[in-house]
């Protein structure tokens, strides 16, 4: 908890230094919003145990006012019912949603069929989404990026299913009751969510969530 709001705090001053930079003419401010950011990237970096190098370079190719990065993720249901979740290579193998970082050029929809067939084989629909959480608010490892999650439910148009993409090396459905024995990739995904995007096959009606 200490550690959560301690990373709270360095995506604020963040933000406020990217903030200054931007707006700010006074030659004396601007060195001081460098050195804030500076700072700020010192205390990620020992929060998160990402490599300050990474979190600099990052954080500099940002320009104007800083938001929130979007992670979409792709929720795809079959009979049973059984969700859909894929094995990544990186993170010693763990399952997950399909999906990744919303890119520029694209709508979240977009997002969520291209990630899907990406890393399942499937051509799917968006239909429908069914919550946007603050990626703070669930028990999710500390990060430096403050994120926003969306979780899109998808229909299977058509394909079949694919065992090995250049981002997965697997993937599969399951039914809620098996998600207690697999391993999470608890960055991206998270038990309680599954729960949640299980009461949607249950109650596809169900209104959607929001943090």
């Amino acid at each position: 908890m200490q550690s959560s709001r301690l990373l709270f705090q360095a995506q604020r001053l963040q933000a406020l230094a990217q903030a200054g930079l931007t707006y700010s003419t006074n030659p004396y401010d601007l060195e001081r919003y460098q050195e804030i950011r500076e700072i700020s990237a010192s205390l990620m970096q020992e929060i998160t145990d990402e490599p300050l190098e990474k979190i600099i370079r990052i954080f500099a190719s940002e320009d104007g006012y800083q938001t929130p990065k979007v992670d979409i993720r792709a929720v795809v249901f079959r009979e049973g019912p059984e969700i859909l979740l894929v094995k990544e290579k990186t993170g010693n193998g763990r399952w997950t949603l399909p999906g990744g970082w919303a890119d520029v050029g694209y709508t979240p929809f977009e997002i969520a069929a291209k990630e899907a067939n990406e890393e399942t084989g499937l051509t799917v629909k968006p239909v429908r989404l069914l919550a946007l959480f603050d990626k703070r608010k669930h028990a999710h490892p500390p990060q430096p990026w403050y994120v926003y999650k969306a979780f899109i439910r998808c229909e299977v148009q058509s394909g079949s299913l694919v065992q090995d993409t250049p981002e997965t090396a697997g993937a599969r459905w399951f039914r809620q009751d098996e998600l207690s024995d697999i391993d999470l990739s608890a960055d991206r995904t998270t038990a309680s969510q599954l729960e949640a995007m299980f009461r949607f096959a249950y109650n596809p009606a169900a209104p959607t969530l929001c943090d």
